[in-house]
């Protein structure tokens, strides 16, 4: 698996980045959801330059100019709920593609177990397609793997792009032994360590809930 990390360069991503973090600021959640879909639009346009193009000729007012084109077949896929701002963000951008959803989630078992539970999905076939697939929060990396065991059900998928904004070291390493070895990781910034509970240090906290509010 290639892993791109964007965020070890000095952008205005850590701008936004920041602000995600930062306690003061993420009780404002229309801004903490405008931030993630930012971040959103920053990682699709690093993507877009590892795909396919093909030259098309485009007719202006005064002539004709040949342009190269995307022309991977991609769908679009999100983890419910947190995935919703993110997916907007590279929706943005790749205005163009078909879209899919899925729902996971963590069933505990225990204080520090938990299994991940799927229970929607709305996809169309991915056969032959360009998969984007998109979590905010990549942490234990159950999750990814868990709807990627669902999605390839849908069709062999050519080319698979995880897209996150927040990973965990031990979560991209889970994740390298369940996805194909051409699968590349685009990421907004890595932290080097989980809790107990699974959960991202230092992190931001819930994504779902700070983008729209606690569940029960």
């Amino acid at each position: 698996m290639k892993v791109t990390n964007i965020g070890q360069k000095n952008t205005i991503l850590k701008h936004f980045l920041s602000e995600i973090r930062d306690v003061d600021k993420q009780n404002d959640s229309l801004r903490f959801r405008r931030n993630i879909e930012r971040i959103g639009e920053v990682l699709s346009y690093e993507l877009s330059k590892e795909l396919h193009f093909s030259s098309k000729d485009v007719t202006t007012p005064l002539g004709t100019k040949n342009i190269n084109l995307i022309s991977d077949r991609i769908v679009l896929c999100s983890v419910l709920r947190a995935g919703l701002p993110l997916h907007q963000g590279i929706l943005n951008y790749f205005d163009f593609v078909e879209n899919a959803f899925i729902s996971a989630y963590r069933h505990h078992l225990s204080e520090d177990e938990f299994d991940i539970k799927v229970e929607y999905l709305a996809a169309p076939s991915l056969e032959g397609k360009t998969l984007i697939l998109a979590d905010p929060m990549l942490a234990t990396g159950k999750s990814l793997v868990a709807v990627y065991q669902i999605l390839k059900k849908l069709g062999k998928i050519d080319t698979i792009h995880l897209v996150s904004v927040i990973a965990a070291q031990e979560g991209i390493d889970f994740i390298k032994d369940h996805f194909p070895e051409d699968t590349h990781l685009w990421v907004a910034t890595v932290d080097q360590k989980l809790n107990s509970h699974g959960y991202i240090v230092p992190g931001l906290g819930d994504a779902g809930d700070l983008s729209y509010g606690p569940k029960l």
